[in-house]
């Protein structure tokens, strides 16, 4: 089965499609192999694309920046997951997977079993609450709750003494587990590690997401025309992608004309007018998984300055795209990119995400990330099974319009294939035709009428 291949949305007997036993599994195993390098006895999850890779559980988008529920693996167990009222009876219902464990310590020693899976000893799926951002009162002692429930874990398998890494947290949460004598530290990087190179049904998933953005940019190529504002596009992206399954249209970004230099990485409710440029970014989730695909179009047509951004700014992608193997690094990469103060800023860093690469999964940034900020010191070697999306920028040199462009690759064992297929090689133009008496206006034009003469351009 081809990983970057794509099949319908459901799940059906006569085709084999994602493997979602296979994906809980691969993803468990990888999380638990970076934990048994690190000197760390457990680590804590209150992030939820790190709480859903370590326990395949969701309770929706609504809860994602509330920090209130929390999972936690220990050298010597499978995930256990504390949630939100009754979600906890929920996962007991339909998370099965959270009553067995692969740890001698976790199983229950009574209990029949047959291979790796043994029936647990206590369930992996808990009532249990933190702070709602500080919303409950403090002396509520919530967040000494929450460390209790912690400490009683880690006590009963043997890691009470080694430190415990922290993905995100609030502070009273973080001083409550230290009055407990837990040693705290960050473990980021062992989620990070762990999501860094994708299984074949993350790949799977991945491209399945981007397909579906494929089909949100026809919608939008056929909606755009003057008199449309940004935020209508955002809505239409919105619907298309909600209509084809998606559990979470994170985010549409949808800037135009003048707002497309400098970038204000956020739509507005401007009226789209002729001769625009239009770039989109558009961020879903299907089955967790995202998507970061910027398309730039014309709306009506396109001056001379805008095509040549336009050009600039694809050079700059295959370029990119042309390095991108096993072995190579992030530094390659950025290499054949330009400097900020080529493109009119005073640094790197107040240019950053502009000529940009990052890893894409569970969410949006994740590792491999490129960028001139720190990527020619710091490189990272690119891996076969890396997904990542690079984005490149280019200003007009009318000093109002730019174009982006976002491809997401993913690394072969050879080279990389792009997964986000909506044409790009060349400035698309957007909206109705016109016609004059002479027959179809010319696409390459410029807005301010004048300038489309000799005399308005100063040249008669």
């Amino acid at each position: 089965m081809k990983s970057t291949g794509t099949t319908g949305t459901n799940a059906v007997d006569w085709e084999e499609r994602v493997d979602f036993e296979r994906l809980r599994d691969a993803r468990l195993a990888r999380l638990k192999a970076e934990l048994d390098v690190t000197e760390l006895g457990a680590v804590l999850a209150f992030d939820f694309s790190n709480i859903r890779y370590m326990s395949a559980t969701h309770i929706g988008t609504w809860a994602m920046d509330k920090l209130i529920r929390f999972a936690l693996l220990t050298r010597n167990t499978d995930p256990i997951v504390w949630d939100f009222g009754s979600a906890a009876k929920h996962h007991a219902l339909y998370n099965p997977w959270l009553d067995t464990t692969t740890a001698e310590m976790d199983a229950d020693p009574n209990a029949a079993h047959e291979g790796a899976k043994r029936p647990r000893l206590e369930s992996g799926a808990r009532a249990g609450i933190s702070t709602l951002r500080g919303a409950f009162p403090p002396d509520a002692e919530i967040a000494e709750g929450v460390a209790r429930k912690i400490k009683r874990e880690l006590e009963k398998f043997g890691v009470a003494d080694q430190p415990l890494g922290v993905d995100v947290i609030e502070l009273p949460i973080l001083f409550a587990l230290q009055r407990e004598g837990i040693t705290v530290v960050d473990g980021q990087q062992v989620f990070m590690e762990a999501r860094r190179v994708k299984t074949p049904d993350e790949i799977r998933l991945l491209t399945q997401a981007a397909s579906m953005v494929d089909a949100a940019y026809e919608e939008l190529y056929r909606f755009l025309r003057p008199g449309v504002r940004e935020n209508e596009a955002v809505g239409l992206v919105a619907k298309t992608l909600y209509d084809l399954g998606s559990e979470y249209v994170e985010g549409v970004n949808a800037i135009s004309g003048e707002r497309c230099s400098p970038h204000p990485h956020v739509f507005s409710d401007r009226l789209i007018r002729p001769g625009d440029p239009a770039f989109f970014d558009i961020l879903h989730s299907w089955n967790g998984y995202r998507t970061c695909y910027y398309r730039t179009f014309a709306v009506g047509s396109a001056s001379a300055a805008q095509r040549d951004a336009y050009t600039r700014s694809r050079e700059y992608m295959d370029r990119a795209i042309a390095l991108v193997k096993p072995g190579a690094t992030t530094a390659d990469i950025v290499a054949v990119w330009p400097t900020a103060q080529e493109f009119g800023f005073a640094d790197e860093e107040a240019a950053f995400a502009l000529q940009y690469g990052h890893g894409v999964g569970l969410s949006i940034w994740e590792k491999p990330i490129f960028s001139r900020l720190t990527s020619l010191d710091h490189p990272e070697v690119l891996q076969e099974g890396n997904v990542f999306a690079l984005e490149t920028y280019w200003p007009s040199a009318d000093g109002w319009g730019a174009a982006r462009i976002e491809e997401e690759l993913v690394v072969t064992a050879d080279g990389c294939e792009v997964i986000t297929k909506f044409p790009a090689e060349e400035l698309l133009v957007a909206g109705r035709r016109y016609y004059t008496v002479d027959g179809p206006l010319n696409l390459q034009r410029d807005a301010q009428s004048h300038l489309n003469t000799t005399w308005g351009r100063g040249e008669a």
